[in-house]
């Protein structure tokens, strides 16, 4: 370090949060360590929704009050999660053109 070092506020702040991150990744959402939880009113409703939670073994902690409105939010979460999309590799340079012409890609539809 050179003689002008000083500690800078950015310093002190990365000190202060590490007080606050404990450094552990969350659990994903509806694995064993970290269980959706879902609130029904009915016990039918539990045991429709239990059947599908085991359908995609996904797991849940289920509370029955039928004085407490219905919350399965934590399970349209499960069943809304994004696809992972793949696209198609475009050819190089150099490569073979994917019309068919047999000239180099660069040299045809580039």
């Amino acid at each position: 370090m050179g003689k002008f070092y000083t500690q800078t506020n950015l310093q002190i702040d990365d000190k202060q949060a590490w007080r606050v991150f404990d450094g552990k990744k969350q659990a994903r959402l509806g694995s064993e360590k970290n269980p959706a939880t879902l609130m029904v009113q009915t016990e039918e409703r539990k045991a429709e929704l239990e059947k599908e939670v085991i359908e995609n073994g996904w797991f849940a902690n289920f509370e029955v009050d039928e004085e407490q409105p219905e919350d399965i939010s934590a399970l349209q979460t499960l069943r809304n999660t994004p696809k992972t999309t793949v696209l198609e590799k475009t050819p190089g340079r150099n490569d073979a053109c994917i019309c068919g012409s047999g000239k180099k890609y660069k040299k045809c539809c580039a």
